[in-house]
């Protein structure tokens, strides 16, 4: 037996198999259905012989979470989550235990929307998470307790987009903006909360969707701005993200592929979803600085949060969304290149040790901060003080102003 035939024949043919089934898994991307799997990952509950309409088997106090539905404009049923704030529940706990618990066939009747409706102190998180799973799913859950147990008085809306969970429908860009909207429009229209008392949370594939969201309602006439927005783990965009995702942190999607620009740039002509949050979030800056002054001098409120440890999404796209959102507080003339910004980031920021470091940007239409942890994952940071601390500075502001 040669030495060719015993060593090297096998690793050609284990090469050779391995490459093939790679471009066979681009293949199979390129088909749309296949597409959106990968991309949102809503086949994948990881609630498993858990049932979302009852919020208790996550740890929450009875009828603290009301579980309900909202009907989409184009006929989509979405499953939501009202989370009660922890002292407002200690206050009403004997009439709220009285109550029926799962799934809650009209939210108006409820003590808890009453309690959100009627109380001219209450702040809302219209709260948006990531990709796979359903809202009750990993981190999730804790994270609406570490909100909701702050003494800020704040209220939780989260809802599962439609092909997620028990939602119907299949998900896509236009749906899942659609989803937002419903969402919005329940909380500022029935329940007649003003938006000046809403902050958006997004985790994620969520951050695409908040700052859609924002994006479409400041276009509006009139604008509709909001208290402030918290994005954590966000991405630039679907044609940077797949350049570095790795599904579940281990299977990266077009990696390998990223090293021939031209190839990539071929392949990335078949992805359908583009969700170009650094555009949108710089326009919407952009478009809100333009607005005639007001009593509300402050328009925005942005925090950005990213860990270093984040092994699904790099916190280099938080870098790249920070630099359009900056460039579009300034005129054009002046624009900074990504490499001068981190320069004068690495003057600016204030260093936290162990926690990582932190900037901010001030313009006169608002603020723009990024904050980078040195730990928390791409999951776990979500339930961690410095996204409480990101939403009660937001509500704080506002009132401040």
């Amino acid at each position: 037996m040669t030495f060719f035939s015993a060593f090297v024949r096998p690793i050609l043919i284990a090469a050779t198999a391995g490459a093939s089934f790679y471009l066979a898994f681009l293949g199979l991307l390129t088909i749309p259905a296949l597409q959106d799997h990968a991309i949102y990952l809503h086949g994948i509950t990881l609630t498993w012989f858990k049932d979302v309409n009852v919020p208790e088997q996550w740890g929450f106090l009875r009828n603290q979470v009301t579980p309900f539905q909202l009907k989409t404009p184009d006929g989509e049923t979405l499953h939501a989550w009202h989370v009660l704030p922890l002292e407002t529940y200690r206050e009403n706990q004997n009439a709220l235990r009285d109550e029926p618990t799962g799934l809650c066939r009209n939210i108006t009747s409820r003590i808890g929307f009453q309690l959100l409706k009627d109380d001219p102190t209450a702040q809302l998180v219209i709260y948006l998470h990531g990709a796979a799973g359903t809202l009750g799913s990993g981190w999730r859950p804790q994270s609406y307790r570490a909100l909701s147990a702050s003494a800020q008085n704040v209220h939780i809306l989260a809802i599962d987009y439609r092909g997620f969970g028990s939602s119907t429908g299949w998900p896509s860009e236009s749906g899942l903006l659609t989803d937002a909207l419903t969402l919005a429009d329940f909380a500022l229209k029935t329940a007649g909360i003003p938006p000046e008392r809403v902050v958006l949370f997004a985790q994620s594939l969520g951050t695409a969707v908040s700052i859609s969201l924002a994006h479409h309602l400041a276009l509006q006439s009139p604008p509709t701005l909001f208290a402030g927005m918290v994005l954590v783990a966000p991405f630039a965009n679907v044609e940077l993200l797949t350049q570095t995702y790795s599904i579940a942190g281990t299977v990266p999607l077009l990696a390998p592929v990223a090293r021939w620009p031209k190839a990539l740039a071929w392949f990335n002509t078949f992805i359908l979803c583009k969700w170009p949050s650094k555009d949108k979030l710089a326009e919407l800056i952009r478009h809100t600085d333009s607005l005639r002054p007001s009593r509300q001098t402050t328009k925005y409120d942005i925090t950005i949060i990213h860990a270093e440890d984040d092994y699904d999404i790099p916190w280099v796209h938080s870098d790249v969304v920070f630099w359009h959102a900056v460039n579009a507080t300034q005129d054009p003339e002046a624009n900074l290149a990504f490499e001068d910004l981190e320069l004068l980031k690495d003057k600016q920021k204030t260093d936290l040790g162990a926690g990582g470091w932190e900037v901010e940007w001030k313009s006169h239409g608002g603020i723009v901060r990024e904050q980078i942890v040195k730990h928390g994952l791409h999951d776990r940071i979500m339930s961690y003080p410095v996204v409480s601390l990101a939403v009660a500075r937001a509500f704080h502001r506002k009132d401040s102003t």
